[in-house]
């Protein structure tokens, strides 16, 4: 059956059946004819439209192409619904973790129910081609799985403790915050966001809810799989709108018990600021890489060129764990870049709904700037050696299309440390691991990293010394991207991560709840 098979963004390369592609075409016709229509935002479980009026989603595919009409909340929106998570909080986090567990259970099931519609709106939305949109959708659900069985395998993180004698009892409890603020990215608009929310509902929290402003229809989705399992009313409330309105409201709301945020480095770091300006409370965020690729003399070239094409272009860049920066041995230096370029111009670059594409638009006309802006500064600091020109023919013409670029410049090159989030990679040669390693530690991210090098020494010396959260060795799926729940934790150091927890790893539900200790004296 079509409905068992399970696909993940990190599985680009497995042959598409022909049960998938028909399915799934199926639900894009389904889908486009529902485009179009005006969205209520949701507090308190009730649908919510407001006075400011509505805002539409386009497609970055075809920006002709009217997705939907969303609320444009406000402030007052935000109160409303902080008041109605907080009405929700005493309700829900009495609940007993038992049956939280299976609310978010039933919740996994609804993505994966809706799994063909969910992502036939991720590939018009987010410019995701289908294989990734799918992958999204399976992640999202595996996300609640994998959160639900840590609960689970901790018996709701009550541990108890010792005793100074016969008549005391003692335990120690993880208990909820309350109220949440939930501000998702448009990149992975379906599983980061659901992952954030899992975290917080499953420790007994509530949330306010706002997708990307990209992408409200897939926030509406990730809402309706969450609300529809059974959750109280007010336990997730959803608001869309632009985040310099809305979301700087939801980080300054009294009543506000902590905050989850993925997202840029300049944003994140001041809601961290403005929300711990008080009093310390929680901020769990992940802000984004500058991700490097070590390109040993010792490495296998096959692996390393594929890794990186796979890492660099995989969502037109536009993914936090993007590799970005290379640094390759001036050994291999030559060979290695004329291979990269070539695989490069190999991937089709064009409209995500056909099977054969790998990569789709940038998000926005903002980030369609930058791209050429970027690429017009290579041009004159160094050499592009593949792309380099955005692509306006035909139908392409309608949408942000880039062309996948590789760019050779100098290592001290401004684009060695700036995060672009397009589709272009910078390559330097290097006289040794020392200075490869001494670069790609020298930024302020700390998200992924990957070595290619068939020399062990090599290996270890990478691992012992990167400053990352995730790192990869000889990594062809993927040189710097793509993580498996339960397989590969996903969590950033320095500027990329706020918490040292990471997410799909075993430590993330505990940030959302609290440690109280209890001693009962029985005589």
């Amino acid at each position: 059956m079509v409905a068992e098979q399970k696909i993940t963004y990190t599985t680009m390369s497995v042959e598409q059946a022909e049960a998938f592609n028909r399915a799934y075409d199926q639900a894009l016709e389904r889908v486009r004819g529902e485009v179009g229509r005006e969205h209520p935002a949701f507090v308190g479980g009730r649908p919510l439209r407001v006075p400011e009026g509505t805002f539409e989603s386009r497609s970055p595919n075809d920006t002709t192409l009217v997705l939907g009409r969303f609320q444009h909340c406000d402030e007052t929106q935000v109160r409303e619904a902080v008041a109605a998570a907080s009405r929700a909080f005493p309700v829900w986090a009495h609940t007993p973790w038992q049956e939280r567990v299976r609310v978010l259970r039933r919740a996994a099931e609804n993505f994966r129910a809706r799994k063909y519609e969910i992502s036939a709106w991720l590939t018009l939305e987010a410019g995701k081609p289908r294989l990734e949109a799918m992958g999204g959708v399976e992640e999202a659900a595996d996300l609640i799985a994998t959160y639900a069985d840590q609960v689970e395998e901790h018996q709701g993180y009550v541990v108890t403790l010792d005793q100074l004698s016969p008549e005391e009892a003692n335990r120690s409890v993880l208990r909820p915050y309350g109220v949440w603020s939930v501000i998702a990215p448009f990149n992975f608009p379906i599983a980061l966001a659901t992952g954030m929310l899992a975290g917080v509902l499953l420790g007994g929290n509530t949330a306010v809810f706002k997708p990307a402003p990209e992408t409200p229809m897939c926030g509406l989705l990730v809402y309706q799989c969450l609300a529809d399992a059974g959750l109280p009313d007010g336990a997730i409330n959803l608001l869309t709108g632009p985040g310099d309105e809305v979301g700087k409201a939801m980080v300054a709301a009294a009543g506000v018990s902590g905050i989850a945020f993925i997202g840029s480095v300049p944003v994140g770091t001041n809601i961290f600021r403005e929300f711990t300006r008080e009093h310390p409370r929680p901020v769990v965020a992940e802000m984004g890489g500058k991700n490097p690729v070590i390109v040993s003399a010792h490495a296998d070239l096959g692996k390393a060129v594929e890794g990186t094409a796979r890492a660099a272009f995989g969502y037109s860049g536009q993914k936090c764990s993007a590799a970005s920066r290379v640094y390759v041995h001036e050994a291999v230096y030559d060979e290695f870049l004329a291979r990269l370029a070539e695989r490069t111009q190999s991937l089709i670059v064009g409209d995500p709904v056909h099977p054969d594409v790998f990569a789709g638009p940038v998000i926005t006309e903002e980030a369609y700037r930058r791209f050429q802006q970027a690429t017009e500064t290579a041009r004159e600091d160094g050499q592009i050696v593949a792309g380099g020109a955005v692509l306006d023919d035909g139908e392409l013409s309608r949408g942000y299309y880039c062309g996948l670029t590789v760019a050779a410049l100098p290592a001290d090159h401004r684009f060695f440390r700036e995060e672009l989030f397009v589709p272009f990679v910078s390559v330097a040669p290097v006289q040794s691991l020392d200075e490869a390693l001494r670069l790609a530690n020298g930024s302020e991210y700390g998200l992924t990293a990957a070595i290619f090098t068939e020399n062990e020494e090599e290996r270890q010396a990478f691992v012992d010394r990167i400053e990352a959260g995730v790192v990869y060795v000889n990594r062809k799926a993927g040189a710097t991207a793509g993580a498996w729940r339960g397989v590969q934790s996903f969590g950033g150091w320095k500027a990329s991560g706020s918490t040292g927890k990471s997410a799909l790893g075993p430590y993330y539900v505990q940030q959302f709840m609290r440690e109280q200790s209890q001693t009962v004296v029985t005589e």
